[in-house]
């Protein structure tokens, strides 16, 4: 059973799930890795899931504002062993429904084009694709993805 636990950046259990995301991207994105990084510390984060199967942190994901009606989707992660067991997509739900509690309309969210599983997983919850936003204008390796959660 997946239990979905609501808390902040300061979550050892968060740290610890980041820590591996960060090893992932850093072989993953190569040489774009230390551009990316810069946009993802944590400490910012104050809208945190962390998923837990038999007790064990198995995913996390986090949102921030990025305007007033709009959250960004940021640090999804589930550990390769726990994938395909719905992890990822029940932080996902979770992390919109928070959204839309707090009063916002929709969730942006970056993603790379090498990250293929990222890129299906997010069409199949239904973000759709746009234009590259903020800083990753003009970067050609990011995908945009934005959906309404209202």
């Amino acid at each position: 059973m997946i239990k979905l636990v609501r808390t902040d950046s300061n979550n050892t259990d968060f740290v610890f799930l980041v820590e591996l995301l960060n090893d992932y991207l850093k072989i993953v994105d190569g040489a774009d890795h230390e551009f990316y990084n810069q946009y993802n510390n944590i400490d910012v984060l104050k809208h945190v899931i962390v998923a837990y199967i038999d007790n064990k942190p198995v995913g996390c994901g986090a949102f921030k504002k990025y305007t007033e009606k709009e959250t960004e989707i940021k640090r999804m992660f589930t550990r390769p062993e726990t994938r395909s067991q719905g992890v990822a997509s029940k932080i996902l739900k979770a992390l919109e429904a928070w959204s839309e509690e707090l009063g916002f309309e929709a969730c942006l969210l970056e993603t790379g084009k090498r990250q293929v599983e990222a890129v299906q997983f997010y069409k199949k919850n239904a973000y759709i694709a746009i234009p590259n936003y903020g800083q990753y204008k003009g970067v050609t390796n990011s995908v945009c993805f934005k959906k309404s959660i209202t």
